[in-house]
């Protein structure tokens, strides 16, 4: 029964349906599965799913990457107050785009991909100073800050993650909380993450939680 539905689910995310991919979750519950197997066998393998889609250039569009990660973020936020116990939470995350950038769905595609991971995500929006993002991070006890920026000056500039960066550095922060940066700049040039600064880039949103993780991983060890 699980596995039928789990094709049912992907179907429907591959079909960018998002009213099925929720009444599919929905009839689960009253099929008797619950709510912790919707989210860690049915959402969370899906987004492997398409990651694993995406790395093999398998022709996932943005429409698909989009919905797999909208879908994945409103079934997250369903079911986890529906839990017997409340789920671990991996570590937290503070996202936004950089100053001057005003471009949302990359961010937007991220924060559902974080959720369905059980990482917290504090969505500090568009056009984000970077003081901000390190206060933020701070008072959120994030480990990671993740910049998206969908413009070459917004990405270089003097207020984007170079700039975040070098708060880290005069507060003493460096070891304790990692850069993460995304869009499309960065896929133009692979290497700009070293150049302003990041600990780590991104492609897409659903590698974007594989590397927000990892990244999670090594600042709590």
């Amino acid at each position: 029964m699980l596995e039928q539905v789990m094709n049912q689910y992907n179907e429907a995310i591959m079909d960018t349906d998002r009213d099925r991919a929720l009444m599919v979750v929905r009839d689960a519950l009253d099929l008797g599965i619950s709510p912790e197997e919707v989210v860690f066998r049915i959402v969370v393998p899906a987004i492997e799913l398409m990651m694993k889609s995406i790395s093999e250039n398998q022709g996932v569009s943005l429409a698909q990457h989009f919905m797999a990660a909208q879908i994945a973020s409103e079934v997250v936020d369903e079911m986890v107050p529906r839990f017997q116990k409340a789920p671990e939470i991996i570590g937290k995350v503070v996202i936004g785009t950089s100053q001057g950038d005003f471009h949302g769905l990359g961010k937007r595609i991220v924060s559902g991909c974080l959720k369905a991971l059980m990482i917290e995500v504090s969505d500090l929006g568009l056009n984000v100073a970077p003081e901000r993002f390190v206060d933020e991070a701070l008072a959120h006890d994030a480990q990671v800050i993740a910049i998206s920026s969908m413009m070459v000056h917004t990405a270089r500039g003097e207020n984007g993650c170079s700039r975040v960066r070098q708060i880290l550095k005069e507060r003493g922060l460096e070891g304790l909380i990692r850069i993460a940066v995304g869009g499309a700049p960065y896929r133009f040039d692979p290497e700009l993450y070293r150049t302003v600064g990041a600990d780590a880039w991104a492609e897409n949103g659903i590698e974007a939680g594989k590397v927000i993780s990892n990244m999670i991983r090594e600042v709590r060890k």
